[in-house]
Formats: C-alpha cells, sequence, structure tokens
C-alpha cells in the first residue's frame, strides 16, 4: 500500500485549523464534538433498543421532534431530562464525571 506524505492525524488536522487545546476556537470546537457525542450516543442506544424516536419519547414523557433535536444536537438537554431520557425512556443509568 502506498502512503501519502500528506496524511495527518486527527489531532494534527484540528491544530492546524484550529489552534491548540486550550485556544477559544479550539475549545469551542472540543465542546461542539461533546455535545455532538451525546446525542449521537442516545440515538445508537435508542436504535440497539430497538425502538423508535416516537416510542423513546412517549416512555420519557416528551414528543418524537424533542428527541430528534437532542439526537442532532440542535436542542440543548437539562440534565434531569437527560436522566429520564437515558433510565426511564432506555432503561440504562446515567454517570457523570468531571476531570479535572
Amino acid at each position: 500500500m502506498k502512503t501519502n506524505n500528506k496524511t495527518v492525524t486527527l489531532e494534527q488536522f484540528k491544530e492546524k485549523h484550529y489552534g491548540k487545546r486550550g485556544s477559544v476556537k479550539r475549545e469551542k470546537l472540543e465542546a461542539g464534538y461533546v455535545e455532538f457525542k451525546l446525542g449521537a450516543m442516545i440515538h445508537d442506544a435508542r436504535i440497539e433498543k430497538g425502538m423508535t424516536q416516537e416510542e423513546l419519547a412517549d416512555k420519557c414523557g416528551t414528543n418524537k421532534a424533542y428527541i430528534s433535536r437532542v439526537e442532532n444536537n440542535i436542542k440543548d438537554v437539562r440534565i434531569s431530562t437527560l436522566q429520564k431520557i437515558i433510565e426511564v425512556g432506555l432503561g440504562g443509568q446515567l454517570n457523570l464525571s468531571i476531570t479535572l
């Protein structure tokens, strides 16, 4: 397999286009990724459970449009609502941590 000398790692790409960790532009990028990841995790868990957005919404007392907005990172979600989606809707457990 021929390698391309222009290949860069994801970290190198982010540094080149968004700056080093700690810069405003880079922190904004990283924060967006965390939010995107949360929606993707909810989506993946729902699919793994074989549920539609409407079924998940019914189980946790919200509506399909809200679940869609959360999964697609359009809507911020309160921790209490997130806990309800995960624990009541998906039958999982929400674990939070803070790393300093």
